[in-house]
């Protein structure tokens, strides 16, 4: 099974920057003006995942609440560090999350929609 986050967006090239520049994704492919939309693949090759982002005349309408997280977790301390530094260089603030959980295991951020991700090292990931 492959799985395709897809969302609607009013800027996919702030999209596209934060998400490949700041959380290190590629883009895997893309499309100008299918049925009037444009749009990007984002991820990483040889996955079964993937962010679809569109962009349309129609404006994008988010409804989500604290608790709706994306949730990302680097395999090493060193890839988690880099993620951290990328998000402070470029001046994002981490913010508090809702759940303590994520503020006890990792950091939370917003991407360009406002979209919560938190970066957690990969040794919270103990499923219970």
């Amino acid at each position: 099974m492959v799985l395709r986050v897809a969302r609607h967006t009013d800027d996919l090239k702030k999209i596209e920057d934060f998400y490949i520049n700041i959380l290190g994704f590629e883009r895997l492919g893309g499309f100008e003006k299918h049925n009037n939309y444009d749009g990007i693949f984002i991820g990483k090759s040889g996955l079964d995942w993937h962010f679809e982002f569109t962009q349309s005349e129609t404006k994008a309408n988010h409804t989500f609440d604290e608790d709706d997280v994306i949730v990302l977790y680097p395999e090493t301390i060193n890839e988690y560090n880099i993620l951290l530094r990328r998000f402070y260089d470029s001046s994002i603030p981490k913010i508090k999350a809702i759940n303590p959980y994520w503020n006890e295991n990792g950091q939370m951020f917003q991407d360009p929609d406002g979209y919560r991700i938190v970066i957690s090292p990969l040794k919270a990931t103990k499923l219970n």
